[in-house]
Protein backbone atom coordinates (compact mmCIF):
# COMPACT_ATOMS: atom_id res chain seq x y z
CA UNK A 1 0.00 0.00 0.00
CA UNK A 2 1.16 3.55 -0.78
CA UNK A 3 0.09 6.98 0.47
CA UNK A 4 -1.34 7.66 -3.00
CA UNK A 5 -3.86 4.84 -2.50
CA UNK A 6 -5.25 6.34 0.73
CA UNK A 7 -7.12 9.20 -0.98
CA UNK A 8 -4.79 12.06 -0.07
CA UNK A 9 -4.63 15.13 -2.31
CA UNK A 10 -1.68 15.66 -4.68
CA UNK A 11 -0.51 18.61 -2.56
CA UNK A 12 -0.37 16.45 0.57
CA UNK A 13 1.26 13.60 -1.31
CA UNK A 14 4.02 15.98 -2.42
CA UNK A 15 4.47 17.24 1.15
CA UNK A 16 4.75 13.68 2.44
CA UNK A 17 7.39 12.86 -0.14
CA UNK A 18 9.31 16.05 0.71
CA UNK A 19 9.77 15.03 4.35
CA UNK A 20 10.70 11.46 3.49
CA UNK A 21 7.55 9.43 4.16
CA UNK A 22 7.39 6.49 1.74
CA UNK A 23 4.99 3.79 2.92
CA UNK A 24 2.10 4.23 5.39
CA UNK A 25 2.35 2.44 8.70
CA UNK A 26 -0.48 0.05 9.67
CA UNK A 27 -2.23 2.65 11.86
CA UNK A 28 -2.00 5.22 9.06
CA UNK A 29 -3.34 2.80 6.46
CA UNK A 30 -6.26 1.90 8.72
CA UNK A 31 -7.19 5.35 10.05
CA UNK A 32 -6.56 7.83 7.21
CA UNK A 33 -9.25 6.68 4.71
CA UNK A 34 -11.96 6.71 7.40
CA UNK A 35 -10.85 10.09 8.76
CA UNK A 36 -10.88 11.53 5.23
CA UNK A 37 -14.53 10.47 5.02
CA UNK A 38 -15.27 12.44 8.17
CA UNK A 39 -15.77 9.41 10.41
CA UNK A 40 -14.75 9.26 14.04
CA UNK A 41 -11.73 7.01 14.61
CA UNK A 42 -10.68 4.97 17.62
CA UNK A 43 -6.99 4.20 17.13
CA UNK A 44 -5.08 1.71 19.24
CA UNK A 45 -1.37 1.75 18.48
CA UNK A 46 1.91 1.78 20.33
CA UNK A 47 4.04 4.88 20.57
CA UNK A 48 6.31 5.30 17.58
CA UNK A 49 3.78 3.70 15.21
CA UNK A 50 2.98 6.83 13.20
CA UNK A 51 -0.17 7.99 14.99
CA UNK A 52 0.60 11.67 14.43
CA UNK A 53 0.44 11.43 10.64
CA UNK A 54 -2.68 9.26 10.95
CA UNK A 55 -4.66 12.18 12.38
CA UNK A 56 -2.74 15.13 10.94
CA UNK A 57 -2.96 14.26 7.24
CA UNK A 58 -6.79 14.10 7.12
CA UNK A 59 -6.96 17.32 9.16
CA UNK A 60 -4.67 19.11 6.71
CA UNK A 61 -6.63 17.84 3.72
CA UNK A 62 -9.85 19.24 5.18
CA UNK A 63 -8.11 22.57 5.77
CA UNK A 64 -6.84 22.73 2.20
CA UNK A 65 -10.36 22.07 0.94
CA UNK A 66 -11.64 25.00 3.03
CA UNK A 67 -9.23 27.59 1.63
CA UNK A 68 -10.99 30.93 1.38
CA UNK A 69 -13.88 29.84 3.59
CA UNK A 70 -12.15 29.34 6.94
CA UNK A 71 -14.05 30.29 10.05
CA UNK A 72 -11.61 30.21 12.93
CA UNK A 73 -9.79 27.33 14.56
CA UNK A 74 -10.20 24.09 12.61
CA UNK A 75 -8.21 21.40 14.43
CA UNK A 76 -7.52 20.88 18.14
CA UNK A 77 -5.06 18.27 19.38
CA UNK A 78 -5.00 17.58 23.13
CA UNK A 79 -1.91 15.88 24.57
CA UNK A 80 -0.79 15.09 28.15
CA UNK A 81 2.70 16.62 28.28
CA UNK A 82 4.70 19.63 27.13
CA UNK A 83 7.16 17.36 25.35
CA UNK A 84 4.46 15.61 23.36
CA UNK A 85 2.87 18.96 22.48
CA UNK A 86 6.18 20.19 21.07
CA UNK A 87 6.83 16.93 19.25
CA UNK A 88 3.39 16.77 17.60
CA UNK A 89 3.31 20.47 16.81
CA UNK A 90 6.70 20.43 15.13
CA UNK A 91 5.74 17.36 13.11
CA UNK A 92 2.70 19.24 11.78
CA UNK A 93 4.78 22.32 11.01
CA UNK A 94 7.24 20.17 9.07
CA UNK A 95 4.38 19.07 6.83
CA UNK A 96 2.66 22.42 6.31
CA UNK A 97 5.82 24.17 5.19
CA UNK A 98 5.64 22.03 2.03
CA UNK A 99 2.00 22.88 1.28
CA UNK A 100 0.95 25.52 -1.29
CA UNK A 101 -1.26 27.35 1.23
CA UNK A 102 -0.29 28.94 4.53
CA UNK A 103 -1.55 27.00 7.53
CA UNK A 104 -0.81 28.34 11.00
CA UNK A 105 0.02 25.83 13.73
CA UNK A 106 0.15 26.93 17.39
CA UNK A 107 1.73 24.95 20.24
CA UNK A 108 0.61 25.84 23.78
CA UNK A 109 1.43 24.30 27.14
CA UNK A 110 1.92 25.27 30.77
CA UNK A 111 5.12 25.79 32.69
CA UNK A 112 6.01 28.91 30.69
CA UNK A 113 4.59 32.43 30.52
CA UNK A 114 1.14 32.62 28.96
CA UNK A 115 1.69 36.10 27.44
CA UNK A 116 3.83 35.07 24.43
CA UNK A 117 1.30 32.34 23.64
CA UNK A 118 -1.55 34.86 23.77
CA UNK A 119 0.37 37.18 21.45
CA UNK A 120 1.05 34.34 19.01
CA UNK A 121 -2.67 33.53 18.84
CA UNK A 122 -3.63 37.05 17.80
CA UNK A 123 -5.12 36.98 14.34
CA UNK A 124 -6.26 33.40 14.76
CA UNK A 125 -4.75 30.01 14.02
CA UNK A 126 -5.72 26.91 12.07
CA UNK A 127 -4.47 24.12 14.34
CA UNK A 128 -3.68 24.14 18.05
CA UNK A 129 -1.68 21.44 19.82
CA UNK A 130 -2.23 21.92 23.54
CA UNK A 131 -2.14 20.52 27.03
CA UNK A 132 -5.64 20.83 28.55
CA UNK A 133 -4.85 23.17 31.44
CA UNK A 134 -3.10 25.83 29.36
CA UNK A 135 -5.79 25.63 26.66
CA UNK A 136 -8.44 26.42 29.27
CA UNK A 137 -6.33 29.31 30.60
CA UNK A 138 -6.19 30.77 27.08
CA UNK A 139 -9.91 30.29 26.60
CA UNK A 140 -10.61 32.13 29.88
CA UNK A 141 -8.47 35.02 28.61
CA UNK A 142 -10.48 35.00 25.35
CA UNK A 143 -7.24 34.31 23.47
CA UNK A 144 -8.76 31.33 21.68
CA UNK A 145 -12.29 30.47 20.58
CA UNK A 146 -13.28 26.81 20.35
CA UNK A 147 -16.83 27.15 19.01
CA UNK A 148 -15.91 26.30 15.41
CA UNK A 149 -13.49 23.41 15.93
CA UNK A 150 -14.17 20.85 13.21
CA UNK A 151 -11.79 18.10 14.37
CA UNK A 152 -10.82 17.13 17.92
CA UNK A 153 -7.90 14.78 18.51
CA UNK A 154 -7.13 13.15 21.84
CA UNK A 155 -3.59 11.80 21.59
CA UNK A 156 -2.24 9.48 24.32
CA UNK A 157 -5.71 9.46 25.86
CA UNK A 158 -4.73 6.98 28.56
CA UNK A 159 -2.00 9.27 29.87
CA UNK A 160 -4.34 12.28 29.73
CA UNK A 161 -6.63 10.51 32.20
CA UNK A 162 -3.79 8.97 34.22
CA UNK A 163 -2.32 12.43 34.78
CA UNK A 164 -5.63 13.71 36.17
CA UNK A 165 -6.91 15.68 33.18
CA UNK A 166 -10.44 14.20 33.25
CA UNK A 167 -12.05 17.40 34.59
CA UNK A 168 -10.12 19.62 32.20
CA UNK A 169 -11.12 17.44 29.24
CA UNK A 170 -14.76 17.73 30.28
CA UNK A 171 -14.42 21.52 30.42
CA UNK A 172 -12.84 21.61 26.97
CA UNK A 173 -15.56 19.39 25.52
CA UNK A 174 -18.21 21.78 26.86
CA UNK A 175 -16.64 24.60 24.83
CA UNK A 176 -16.61 22.65 21.56
CA UNK A 177 -19.42 22.42 19.00
CA UNK A 178 -21.62 19.33 19.29
CA UNK A 179 -21.06 18.48 15.63
CA UNK A 180 -17.41 17.69 15.00
CA UNK A 181 -15.09 14.86 14.06
CA UNK A 182 -13.36 13.04 16.92
CA UNK A 183 -10.10 11.14 16.52
CA UNK A 184 -9.11 9.20 19.63
CA UNK A 185 -5.69 7.54 19.98
CA UNK A 186 -4.21 5.56 22.83
CA UNK A 187 -1.63 2.82 23.36
CA UNK A 188 -3.60 1.19 26.20
CA UNK A 189 -7.29 1.04 27.06
CA UNK A 190 -7.98 0.78 30.79
CA UNK A 191 -11.66 1.14 31.86
CA UNK A 192 -11.57 4.95 32.23
CA UNK A 193 -10.26 5.34 28.67
CA UNK A 194 -12.88 2.97 27.27
CA UNK A 195 -15.61 4.91 29.07
CA UNK A 196 -14.39 8.23 27.66
CA UNK A 197 -14.17 6.77 24.15
CA UNK A 198 -17.75 5.49 24.35
CA UNK A 199 -19.02 8.92 25.41
CA UNK A 200 -16.97 10.86 22.88
CA UNK A 201 -17.11 8.81 19.68
CA UNK A 202 -20.02 8.20 17.32
CA UNK A 203 -19.90 4.97 15.31
CA UNK A 204 -16.10 5.08 15.10
CA UNK A 205 -13.87 3.09 12.85
CA UNK A 206 -11.73 0.94 15.14
CA UNK A 207 -8.14 0.92 13.97
CA UNK A 208 -6.45 -1.54 16.30
CA UNK A 209 -3.05 -2.71 15.17
CA UNK A 210 -1.22 -3.29 18.45
CA UNK A 211 -1.98 -6.99 18.77
CA UNK A 212 -0.51 -8.22 15.51
CA UNK A 213 2.93 -9.67 16.06
CA UNK A 214 4.02 -8.34 12.69
CA UNK A 215 3.40 -4.81 13.95
CA UNK A 216 4.93 -5.20 17.39
CA UNK A 217 7.96 -3.02 18.16
CA UNK A 218 11.26 -4.88 17.95
CA UNK A 219 12.13 -4.66 21.64
CA UNK A 220 14.11 -7.34 23.47
CA UNK A 221 12.95 -7.39 27.10
CA UNK A 222 15.37 -8.51 29.79
CA UNK A 223 14.91 -8.93 33.56
CA UNK A 224 18.07 -9.00 35.68
CA UNK A 225 17.94 -10.03 39.33
CA UNK A 226 20.02 -7.77 41.54
CA UNK A 227 20.07 -6.45 45.09
CA UNK A 228 19.20 -2.83 45.73
CA UNK A 229 22.71 -1.89 46.83
CA UNK A 230 24.30 -3.32 43.63
CA UNK A 231 22.03 -1.69 41.05
CA UNK A 232 24.24 1.30 40.34
CA UNK A 233 27.34 -0.85 39.89
CA UNK A 234 25.36 -3.15 37.60
CA UNK A 235 24.15 -0.20 35.54
CA UNK A 236 27.71 1.07 35.09
CA UNK A 237 28.90 -2.45 34.22
CA UNK A 238 26.22 -2.90 31.54
CA UNK A 239 26.92 0.50 29.99
CA UNK A 240 30.64 -0.22 29.84
CA UNK A 241 30.44 -3.82 28.67
CA UNK A 242 27.85 -3.17 25.96
CA UNK A 243 29.30 0.19 24.91
CA UNK A 244 25.83 1.77 24.82
CA UNK A 245 26.03 5.28 23.36
CA UNK A 246 22.73 6.39 24.96
CA UNK A 247 20.71 5.04 27.87
CA UNK A 248 17.38 6.24 29.25
CA UNK A 249 17.10 5.17 32.90
CA UNK A 250 13.75 5.27 34.70
CA UNK A 251 13.49 5.75 38.46
CA UNK A 252 10.55 6.17 40.81
CA UNK A 253 11.22 9.60 42.33
CA UNK A 254 12.92 12.94 41.68
CA UNK A 255 15.24 12.25 44.62
CA UNK A 256 16.30 8.92 43.15
CA UNK A 257 16.92 10.57 39.78
CA UNK A 258 19.26 13.13 41.34
CA UNK A 259 21.05 10.45 43.37
CA UNK A 260 21.65 8.09 40.45
CA UNK A 261 22.76 10.85 38.07
CA UNK A 262 25.16 12.31 40.64
CA UNK A 263 26.76 8.92 41.33
CA UNK A 264 27.16 8.28 37.61
CA UNK A 265 28.84 11.66 37.17
CA UNK A 266 31.27 10.81 39.97
CA UNK A 267 32.27 7.81 37.89
CA UNK A 268 32.89 9.90 34.77
CA UNK A 269 29.57 9.11 33.07
CA UNK A 270 27.90 12.14 31.46
CA UNK A 271 24.47 11.94 33.10
CA UNK A 272 21.63 14.35 33.80
CA UNK A 273 18.18 14.17 35.35
CA UNK A 274 14.75 14.84 33.87
CA UNK A 275 11.73 15.29 36.14
CA UNK A 276 8.78 17.48 37.03
CA UNK A 277 10.74 20.19 38.84
CA UNK A 278 12.42 21.27 35.62
CA UNK A 279 11.32 24.47 33.91
CA UNK A 280 10.37 24.17 30.26
CA UNK A 281 13.64 25.78 29.26
CA UNK A 282 15.62 23.28 31.31
CA UNK A 283 13.64 20.37 29.85
CA UNK A 284 14.32 21.54 26.31
CA UNK A 285 18.03 22.01 27.01
CA UNK A 286 18.49 18.59 28.61
CA UNK A 287 16.62 16.78 25.85
CA UNK A 288 18.64 18.68 23.26
CA UNK A 289 21.88 17.57 24.92
CA UNK A 290 20.68 13.97 25.08
CA UNK A 291 19.59 13.90 21.45
CA UNK A 292 22.88 15.47 20.37
CA UNK A 293 24.90 12.86 22.27
CA UNK A 294 26.40 15.32 24.75
CA UNK A 295 24.75 13.29 27.51
CA UNK A 296 25.42 9.59 27.83
CA UNK A 297 22.66 8.78 30.34
CA UNK A 298 19.33 10.49 31.05
CA UNK A 299 17.83 9.54 34.42
CA UNK A 300 14.10 10.25 34.38
CA UNK A 301 10.88 9.85 36.29
CA UNK A 302 7.75 8.75 34.44
CA UNK A 303 7.22 12.24 33.08
CA UNK A 304 9.54 11.09 30.29
CA UNK A 305 7.56 7.97 29.41
CA UNK A 306 5.38 9.94 26.99
CA UNK A 307 6.15 12.51 24.41
CA UNK A 308 9.90 12.01 24.16
CA UNK A 309 11.09 10.75 20.82
CA UNK A 310 14.82 9.99 20.68
CA UNK A 311 15.78 8.57 17.32
CA UNK A 312 17.52 5.20 17.48
CA UNK A 313 17.54 5.12 21.30
CA UNK A 314 19.16 1.72 21.92
CA UNK A 315 18.37 1.00 25.57
CA UNK A 316 15.83 1.72 28.29
CA UNK A 317 16.57 0.61 31.85
CA UNK A 318 13.94 0.27 34.57
CA UNK A 319 16.22 1.02 37.53
CA UNK A 320 13.03 1.13 39.62
CA UNK A 321 10.04 -0.88 38.41
CA UNK A 322 7.05 1.18 37.24
CA UNK A 323 3.88 1.20 39.28
CA UNK A 324 1.68 -0.28 36.54
CA UNK A 325 1.71 -2.29 33.33
CA UNK A 326 0.64 0.79 31.37
CA UNK A 327 3.65 2.73 32.67
CA UNK A 328 5.86 -0.24 31.78
CA UNK A 329 4.48 -0.23 28.22
CA UNK A 330 5.18 3.44 27.75
CA UNK A 331 8.61 3.30 29.34
CA UNK A 332 9.92 0.53 27.12
CA UNK A 333 8.20 2.16 24.13
CA UNK A 334 10.90 4.85 24.13
CA UNK A 335 13.13 2.32 22.34
CA UNK A 336 12.37 0.17 19.31
CA UNK A 337 10.61 3.07 17.59
CA UNK A 338 9.84 3.59 13.90
CA UNK A 339 11.12 0.19 12.84
CA UNK A 340 14.34 0.30 14.86
CA UNK A 341 15.26 -2.41 17.37
CA UNK A 342 15.86 -1.79 21.05
CA UNK A 343 16.52 -3.33 24.45
CA UNK A 344 14.46 -2.82 27.61
CA UNK A 345 16.08 -4.00 30.85
CA UNK A 346 14.35 -4.22 34.23
CA UNK A 347 16.26 -4.57 37.48
CA UNK A 348 14.40 -7.08 39.66
CA UNK A 349 15.09 -6.75 43.35
CA UNK A 350 14.02 -9.63 45.57
CA UNK A 351 11.09 -7.70 47.02
CA UNK A 352 9.99 -6.60 43.52
CA UNK A 353 9.63 -10.07 42.04
CA UNK A 354 5.89 -10.36 42.76
CA UNK A 355 5.20 -6.94 41.25
CA UNK A 356 7.09 -7.79 38.07
CA UNK A 357 5.16 -11.05 37.78
CA UNK A 358 1.97 -9.00 37.78
CA UNK A 359 3.35 -6.77 35.00
CA UNK A 360 4.25 -9.88 33.01
CA UNK A 361 0.80 -11.37 33.52
CA UNK A 362 -0.99 -8.25 32.36
CA UNK A 363 1.18 -7.80 29.29
CA UNK A 364 0.87 -11.50 28.48
CA UNK A 365 4.58 -12.11 28.24
CA UNK A 366 7.08 -13.92 30.42
CA UNK A 367 10.55 -12.36 30.61
CA UNK A 368 13.25 -14.88 31.61
CA UNK A 369 15.24 -13.92 34.70
CA UNK A 370 18.97 -13.36 34.36
CA UNK A 371 21.85 -13.09 36.78
CA UNK A 372 25.06 -11.27 35.89
CA UNK A 373 28.26 -12.76 37.29
CA UNK A 374 29.47 -10.67 40.21
CA UNK A 375 26.09 -9.05 40.78
CA UNK A 376 23.98 -12.04 41.85
CA UNK A 377 21.63 -11.38 44.79
CA UNK A 378 22.42 -13.35 47.93
CA UNK A 379 19.87 -15.87 49.14
CA UNK A 380 19.51 -13.95 52.39
CA UNK A 381 18.53 -10.77 50.54
CA UNK A 382 15.13 -12.18 49.69
CA UNK A 383 14.20 -11.79 53.34
CA UNK A 384 11.69 -14.65 53.28
CA UNK A 385 11.08 -17.07 56.14
CA UNK A 386 12.53 -20.52 55.51
CA UNK A 387 10.03 -22.72 53.79
CA UNK A 388 7.68 -19.87 52.90
CA UNK A 389 5.63 -21.49 50.11
CA UNK A 390 4.22 -18.18 48.94
CA UNK A 391 7.54 -16.55 48.11
CA UNK A 392 6.37 -13.32 49.70
CA UNK A 393 3.79 -12.70 46.98
CA UNK A 394 1.61 -9.68 47.64
CA UNK A 395 -1.69 -10.67 49.15
CA UNK A 396 -0.28 -13.83 50.71
CA UNK A 397 2.24 -12.30 53.08
CA UNK A 398 1.35 -11.88 56.74
CA UNK A 399 -0.60 -8.71 57.32
CA UNK A 400 0.55 -6.00 59.69
CA UNK A 401 -2.22 -6.98 62.12
CA UNK A 402 -1.08 -10.63 62.04
CA UNK A 403 2.47 -9.58 62.82
CA UNK A 404 1.31 -7.41 65.73
CA UNK A 405 -0.77 -10.27 67.10
CA UNK A 406 2.20 -12.63 66.89
CA UNK A 407 4.44 -10.08 68.62
CA UNK A 408 1.88 -9.62 71.39
CA UNK A 409 1.53 -13.36 71.82
CA UNK A 410 5.30 -13.74 72.00
CA UNK A 411 5.50 -11.04 74.66
CA UNK A 412 2.84 -12.73 76.80
CA UNK A 413 4.62 -16.07 76.51
CA UNK A 414 7.92 -14.46 77.60
CA UNK A 415 7.13 -11.99 80.41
Amino acid sequence: MSFASLGLSPALHDAIAAIGYTTPTPIQAAAIPAALQGRDVLGAAQTGSGKTAAFVLPMLQALLARQGTRRGLHGLVLVPTRELAAQVGEAIRALVQHLPSTIKVSIVFGGVSINPQMMALRGGTDIIVATPGRLLDLARHNAVQLANVATLVLDEADKLLDMGFAEEIAEVLALLPARRQNLFFSATFPPAVQELAEKLLHDPLRAEVTDGAQHAPDIVQRAIEVEDRRRLQLLRHLIRENKWRQVLVFVATKYAAEQVAEKLRRNDVAAETFHGDFSQGARTEVLGDFRAGRLHVLVATDIAARGIDIEQLPVVVNYDLPRSTDDYTHRIGRTGRAGASGIAISFIQPDGEAHFRLIEKRQGQRVPRERIAGFEPSEASAGLPAGDPNGGIKGKRKSKKDKLREAAAGASDNP
